[in-house]
Parts: C-alpha cells; structure tokens; sequence
C-alpha cells in the first residue's frame, strides 16, 4: 500500500501513460466503430439492433473514459485512506453506470418488443404488461444498486439482502415465468386456435376461419391471461407473507353477492358463451341483433360493440339479444330487383339483365367476390308503375353491396343503351273534360 502523499512528475507522466491509451481507444469507439456498427444496424429489418446501439453507446463510452480515470488515478502514490475513499467514490460511480446501461438497454428490448412483437398480437394485455415492466424494472435496478452503495459504505442491510435472497429471489422467478407464460399465450394461443378452428371448418373459406379464429383468440387469450395473473398475484402475496385466505374467503363472499345483485351480468355472461361457442357470429360480421344493424366490431363474454353506417357505435349486451341475424356468414347473396315499363318485353330484358351480369362476373375484379353468377330468377312483382324482375346470386361475404351497386349502375346504363325504359310513377290529370253521352240520348238523336 502506498504511505507517501508525494505525488512525482513521474508519477504523473505514468499514470497518463496508462490513462492515454485508454482514451484514444474510447475516441476510436465513439467517432468510428459507433458509426460503423449504427450503418450495419441500419442495413437490417429490424429496429432493435438500432436501439440497442441507441442506449448503450453513452454507457459504453463513459464506462470506457472511467476505466482509464480508474486506472490512472489509483496508480499515484496516495495515502492509504486517500486511496481507498477514491476507489470506493470509482466503485460507486461504476455502479451507477452500470445501473443506467442496464435500465437503457431493458427499456430498449421493452420498446422494440412493443413496437415490432405486441403490436402483431390481438390483445392489449401484453402491451399493458410491457408498460408495467417499464416502470418497475428501473425501481428493481435503482434499488439494487442503492443497496451496493450502502455496503461500499459498511451500512449494513443484511436484512434486506437475506429477504431479496430468500423472497426476492421467489418473486422475480413468479413474475418471470407469469410474463412468460402471458407472452406465450398471446402468441402461440393464436396460432393454435386457428389451427383448431381450420380442422373443424375443413372446406369453408378462408375468411371465415380468420373470423371464427380471431373472435376466439380474443375472448380465450384474455381470458387465460387474466387467470395467469390472478393466480400469480395470490403467490406474490403469500411471499410477502399476506394470509390469502381471508381474501379468497373475502372474494366468495363478495361473489355471491354481486351473484344475487347482478343477474343480468351473469346473463349477458352466459349469453355470450353460447354466442361465441355456438359461431352464431363473429368481429368482422354484419349483424342485427336487438333491433341494431351494423358491422360487429368487438365481441367478449359480456356485450358485443356493432358500427353502423353512420359510424355509431353501439353496445349491446348479450342478454338482450334474442335473435341474431348474421349477412355474411359463410356467403352473402344477392337479392335486388329492378323494375321495367309495362310496354317492355321481359325476354329482352332479361337476357339484357343476365348478360351484364356474365360479364361482370367474368372480370379480373370482380370474378373473386362472386361464388354464384347473379341471374334473374322471375317476374317478381307487377307494381304499380312497372314490372319488377328478381335477381339473385351469391358472393363472397360482405360483398354482396359491392356487387349489387355495381349491377345497378351497369344495368341503367346498358338499359340506356338498349332502349328499355325504367318505370317511374305516372299521374293522370283530367281538366273538366265533358260526361260522355248516354245511350238514351244517342237514340233520341237517331230519330229526329
């Protein structure tokens, strides 16, 4: 150990001599490999190389800068307490340091996971959980390195470190495989819903097995994951040494009081199981249910949210639903009529009508969305002004609108074309024309 408190030029020159190196190496790392490994980075798909480079180059730098101060400094010949209060103030910064790079580089892996991985998922519980980690991962870092400077200081906290050992320990490795297990759930779950739901609806299209799979994943997933959480919450309480059986005692009691106050709860629940078992419909359907027509935009155990076409949305829970209407389940139809003049000839019109309809099917864009030619099936009504001529045919779900305004707008133009006039109500208007004689009087005037 060194006793003298002479510090030499020599001393000096060598503790450069250490320190030197150490720096222009650090302005090497800073001015030409960050810039070559941030090209790299930016040469690939993903994000997180980048924000990996991103959050650790300050750390990096610094820690580098340090080491030589380290080095340079504890080389001079100081006084033994000297020495040891620069290195234990060194030891300090380094643990601090260490503790920033670490949060930098975990919220870095938080964002990318956020911003490349949860984003694909259908449900928001692993983005909740990303945002949770984000705020106590620093608190658990923080607290750590708090605790290592209290020791580089001789503070004892035996207590708190044999309780971070024993429970500490517990509880990280709870939340660990809890996050897991969540993050697993959200992503094969999924997968494996859908691949359930292909082998049961072998044959049908594809978009109605996306539908039948995603309105699944959302209710199950949650579901589990939410299950997933409970029960870790009750095993992180028990190591924080919380008797948990008041509480499960406390929750069934509450249970069965919202049971008998909530009846209508439990309806929609139940409700909503046959409804999601059952397939009646699914996110993606254009549905009437209670009345309400619109497109089905959410779907859980306890209501269903529907978007009109004015954009309103509307929520209606299941137990209000008695009779659900589904218009594009499997396949939709075409089901319009168009009406011509009295003076028209039907056969004329209706190869007029069915030949604009061959030829639309036949189109590159509209072949994929029609199943059935659409065709006209009969004379479906004789009204008023005209005659109408029913027509029928099958598509694609949810297209059915898209093909019938399309037919509308080639059939009054081709009927334009041809000559045949679509009716529109007529109005006889009689200005004080004279009685008609009668047949007495015309024989009166006969005879004279």
């Amino acid at each position: 150990m060194f006793t003298t408190a002479s510090i030499s030029m020599r001393d000096i020159l060598y503790a450069l001599a250490i320190a030197l190196p150490v720096f222009v190496f650090a302005g090497i790392f800073y001015f030409i490999l960050r810039g070559i490994a941030r090209r790299m980075a930016a040469r690939t798909t993903t994000v997180l190389d980048n924000m990996l480079i991103e959050s650790l180059e300050w750390p990096i730098f610094a820690g580098i800068v340090l080491s030589g101060m380290y080095f340079a400094v504890l080389h001079l010949p100081w006084k033994e307490s000297i020495h040891f209060e620069i290195g234990r103030a060194f030891h300090t910064v380094f643990i601090l340091l260490a503790a920033y790079g670490g949060i930098a580089l975990l919220d870095s892996l938080y964002r990318w996971f956020k911003l490349e991985v949860a984003s694909k998922t259908q449900t928001a519980l692993d983005d909740w959980i990303v945002g949770a980690l984000r705020i106590v991962t620093p608190i658990l870092i923080i607290l750590i390195a708090i605790l290592a400077v209290l020791e580089l200081f001789n503070i004892d906290t035996s207590a708190v470190r044999d309780w971070l050992v024993v429970h500490g320990t517990r509880i990280g490795l709870i939340l660990v495989l809890s996050v897991a297990a969540l993050l697993i759930l959200g992503f094969t779950g999924a997968k494996g819903i859908r691949a359930f739901v292909a082998r049961g609806a072998e044959g049908q299209p594809d978009e109605e097995v996306k539908k039948r799979a995603d309105t699944l994943s959302r209710v199950l997933i949650t579901a589990g994951q939410v299950f997933i959480i409970v029960i870790a919450a009750f095993i992180v309480l028990s190591e924080l040494g919380i008797n948990i059986g008041p509480i499960l005692a406390g929750a069934g009691v509450v249970g069965i009081a919202i049971g008998f106050g909530a009846q209508s709860l439990v309806r929609d629940i139940i409700a909503g199981v046959f409804i999601i078992m059952e397939n009646q419909y699914r996110v993606g359907d254009v549905v009437k249910i209670a009345d309400i027509s619109g497109l089905v935009e959410q779907i859980n155990l306890r209501r269903t949210i529907l978007r009109d076409l004015d954009g309103i949305v509307h929520t209606v829970p299941n137990g209000e639903i008695r009779v659900a209407s589904n218009f594009t389940k499997e396949w939709s139809r075409v089901n319009l009529n168009i009406s011509v003049s009295y003076g028209t000839d039907l056969d004329h019109a209706t190869a007029v009508i069915n030949r604009v309809c061959q030829e639309m099917a036949q189109e590159p864009e509209w072949a994929p969305l029609i199943i059935k030619t659409p065709q006209v099936l009969r004379v479906d009504n004789l009204g008023d002004s005209g005659i109408d001529l029913k027509i029928l045919g099958d598509t694609k779900p949810i297209r059915q609108w898209d093909v019938m305004g399309e037919i509308r707008k080639r059939v009054k133009k081709t009927f334009d074309e041809e000559g045949i006039e679509i009716p529109w109500p007529h109005t006889k208007v009689f200005f004080g024309n004279p009685i008609p004689a009668q047949p007495e009087d015309m024989k009166q005037k006969g005879a004279a």
